[in-house]
């Protein structure tokens, strides 16, 4: 007995001490990766900027100092990030040119055509630029024709045959759920409820999609015929074909690609480039390293700030505790309300990049760009969407930059009700009865999201004459902020959606261009020439971040990976809850591939 007992305590003796020393090693570990992550990059001399891709983008990115522990492949990249590293490497005389090396990166045109444009403004310096995969997806082959040299694998291929879209419908599973969809809207293209009460797209939204969808071609074509020397009849004649399946050396007679390379002779090719020997190692740098590399300019001291505040994702009155890249429309208030108290930002950027959301929240926050403007300059940049609230949002602004192939407009909004009659009744076995004082007094009973019951015909006319409107309030907004009668403002409404070249030519933006072009606009509107720019929010700091819900982000990650492009219809799904009955959204993630 005694010997067992002195076994037993052993062994818990040996658990907690095993306990401690992994808890050691593991704060040692996270220590060193924060020490790490704000450690200055020494750049080497002959180095090389690889642009490796493998994950998703988005405008910015919280530093996970966890990926590292829990071994993530699918990463999250920072579009800020991207855009600041190229500068800093075209800046850096030790860095002599840039390796785009496109694994995968699930990212919209307008996102793509910012960062090649980085890419051409960097080969102003006559530095390099070369780029080679095994397989190019057609956003990386449109991203990696800015290079002075294409290679593609002996036995790769290169993604190309036109852009399409392939738009997800819930009708048949909100049916088989046992849940009936009640819509009101206004505008014969406001189109965000069809996924939920059809099973393909109207004729108005098929034509607007089918306009947008050329119109980004367009560009896509104009900008790879300008790098390729290649007529665009000639691009189209090839997409054409379906060049996805060609032999590699097909690729090199059409002049799509420049050579054939193995990755070991593509890392010596690199190795002459940057006047390294075949036996010395490649100095390559990442954007990891590159984000702490130090720019190569004076630290202004004028104290003048152009603050850049980014606001992308769903506009949410009140996001749910799981949700990630939404606007907080509380949160973004509060945040326009402090710039424009501060009297060191001479401007404010605001970088839009939302499909929209709440219509209620889309108004408190144009009201703080109202109050905003009237102290200082605002100045939108569009991403890849700016549309329906993400254009309330934008149309009060001085001045609206947007990308070619932002989508954008989309001016309506939309009403949605979930009725769950039957799921509750025929399949949960839920029965619900009430008293009342007044004939509506039970409008809106519900569990969670879902009411109890349809909506009758008194309830339903209420409910269109209530985004009836929120319809004309939208129109009136922009009207005011575009300095347009409501009348043009109606024409190109009704829930259409426009490319950012369409949105010039009809009045809704006025230059086309990037972030880059839009501080540019700022400063001049502003008076200054010496300024700081800083980005809003404030990005968590890495204890922080360590102290958030890590496991939201790894979950995220994970769907993301295994989702692909569908990841953001399943985000739609999961928003219902947190949504606002009122929306003003653009009709669905067009995923254009």
């Amino acid at each position: 007995m005694n010997d067992f007992l002195k076994f037993t305590f052993a062994s818990v003796i040996g658990v907690i001490l095993a306990g401690v020393v992994f808890t050691i090693l593991g704060i040692i570990t996270l220590v060193g990766i924060v020490a790490s992550s704000d450690t200055e990059t020494v750049v080497k001399d002959n180095s090389i900027f690889v642009l490796d891709f493998k994950g998703s983008l988005s405008e910015r990115v919280q530093e996970n100092p966890l990926q590292q522990l829990l071994g993530e492949e699918f990463e999250a990249y920072g579009l800020d990030d991207i855009l600041a590293s190229i500068k800093k490497a075209k800046d850096n005389d030790k860095i002599k040119g840039i390796y785009i090396q496109p694994s995968y990166l699930e990212a919209s045109y307008a996102s793509l055509e910012e960062i090649r444009n980085a890419l051409l403004d960097f080969k102003e310096s006559g530095k390099f630029i070369v780029a080679y995969a095994d397989q190019y997806a057609q956003g990386m082959y449109y991203l990696s024709s800015v290079a002075d040299k294409i290679i593609i694998n002996p036995q790769g291929s290169i993604g190309w045959h036109g852009a399409g879209m392939q738009p997800v419908f819930f009708k048949n599973l909100v049916s088989k759920l046992g849940l009936e969809v009640q819509v009101f809207r206004v505008g014969t293209y406001k189109s965000a409820v069809e996924p939920f009460i059809a099973t393909e797209m109207s004729p108005a939204n098929r034509e607007q999609m089918t306009e947008c969808l050329e119109s980004v071609w367009h560009r896509i074509l104009a900008d790879v015929s300008d790098s390729r020397r290649i007529p665009t009849d000639t691009l189209n004649a090839y997409a054409d074909r379906y060049m996805d399946f060609c032999q590699a050396e097909e690729y090199i007679q059409c002049k799509l690609a420049d050579t054939l390379m193995y990755k070991d002779e593509v890392i010596s090719y690199l190795k002459q480039l940057s006047g390294r020997d075949e036996n010395d190692k490649l100095n390559s740098l990442f954007i990891e390293d590159m984000i702490n590399v130090k720019k190569n300019v004076p630290k202004d001291k004028s104290g003048n700030i152009i603050a850049v505040y980014y606001a992308y994702g769903e506009i949410l009155d009140a996001p749910g505790s799981s949700t990630e890249d939404c606007i907080d429309v509380q949160k973004m208030c509060k945040d326009l309300r402090k710039l424009r108290d501060n009297d060191d930002v001479k401007a404010v950027v605001l970088r839009v990049n939302s499909p929209g959301g709440s219509a209620y929240g889309s108004d408190q926050i144009w009201r703080e760009v109202v109050r905003l403007k009237e102290k200082k300059p605002v100045i939108v940049s569009m991403g890849d969407y700016a549309a329906s609230g993400g254009y309330y949002i934008s149309c009060a602004a001085n001045r609206i930059f947007a990308d070619p192939t932002t989508l954008t407009g989309s001016i309506g909004i939309f009403g949605m009700m979930y009725s769950g009659e039957k799921l509750f009744t025929e399949t949960l076995g839920l029965n619900f009865d009430v008293v009342k004082t007044n004939k509506m007094a039970d409008l809106g009973a519900s569990l969670g999201p879902v009411l109890t019951r349809p909506l009758n015909a008194s309830e339903q006319e209420l409910m269109q004459n209530y985004v009836n409107r929120g319809y004309k309030l939208f129109v009136n907004r922009c009207a005011e902020g575009r300095k347009m009668s409501t009348e043009a403002i109606e024409k190109v409404a009704e829930g259409r959606v426009w490319t950012g070249a369409m949105a010039k030519d009809l009045g809704l933006v006025d230059e086309l261009g990037g972030i880059d072009k839009a501080l540019n606009a700022a400063a001049t509107q502003a008076g200054i020439e010496n300024y700081s720019i800083i980005g809003y929010p404030e990005k968590e700091n890495i204890f922080a971040s360590l102290l958030g819900n890590q496991k939201k982000h790894y979950i995220n990650s994970e769907i993301k990976e295994y989702l692909g492009s569908y990841y953001n219809s399943f985000k739609a799904l999961e928003n219902i809850k947190d949504a606002n009955c009122i929306q003003a959204r653009m009709p669905f993630d067009p995923n254009i591939q």
